[in-house]
């Protein structure tokens, strides 16, 4: 930027510059809070399911182990059970950012391994799983949208911060010097002229 040639062209280009690295700026900055809130957002409903989550897996585990002591180990049940292959993947867009959406269908649930040998242990096993499985998938969600909003502030900060300390002062100065050296040639012309016309005259008289 330095070394710009003064030039009224390149007066108004720079000018140019200026105006769009402060527009740029402010729609970073735009960015930048929009993400935040929505990210902020997200937490607080992370939290909420962590808050939570452990409460459902300590009691699907509880009811297990009272599954396990009274039918033997439960492996074999739960090959009865089908894969969940419901679960699927979408992307949402948020100011330019991929945020993932994690959908399942809702399981039917029933009895896949039978009533005879098995007891209601194992039923509440299999209800506070299916339980926790669901609040999984939203934590997984909740949480890699989290990671990826937070890694698009850093960015977009990072962007906002070079246009604002860099770029903007660097074009502020480099319109200061362009301004004040065609002010300086301006006023050399103009006394120039104002020598020349002097000269003129006396040659005239």
């Amino acid at each position: 930027m330095a070394n710009v040639v003064p030039t009224k062209a390149n007066l108004m280009a720079t000018q140019k510059s200026l105006s769009l690295a402060k527009l740029g700026y402010e729609l970073m900055d735009r960015k930048r809070n929009i993400l935040v809130r929505e990210m902020m957002a997200l937490i607080d409903e992370a939290k909420e399911v962590e808050e939570n989550i452990n409460a459902v897996y300590e009691k699907a585990y509880k009811s297990l182990q009272k599954a396990n002591i009274t039918l033997g180990l439960c492996s074999d049940y739960a090959r009865c059970v089908p894969i969940d292959n419901s679960i699927e993947l979408d992307f949402k867009s948020i100011m330019g950012v991929e945020i993932p959406v994690v959908s399942a269908r809702e399981p039917i649930l029933k009895n896949y391994y039978g009533f005879d040998g098995t007891n209601s242990y194992l039923d509440e096993a299999y209800f506070n799983f299916n339980e926790a499985k669901k609040m999984t998938v939203k934590l997984a969600e909740t949480q890699t949208a989290i990671y990826r909003l937070a890694d698009a502030v850093k960015k977009t900060q990072k962007r906002a911060n070079a246009l604002n300390n860099i770029m903007i002062p660097q074009f502020t100065q480099t319109v200061k010097s362009i301004s004040e050296a065609l002010d300086e040639k301006e006023r050399e012309d103009f006394t120039r002229l104002k020598v020349v016309k002097r000269y003129k005259e006396k040659k005239e008289k």
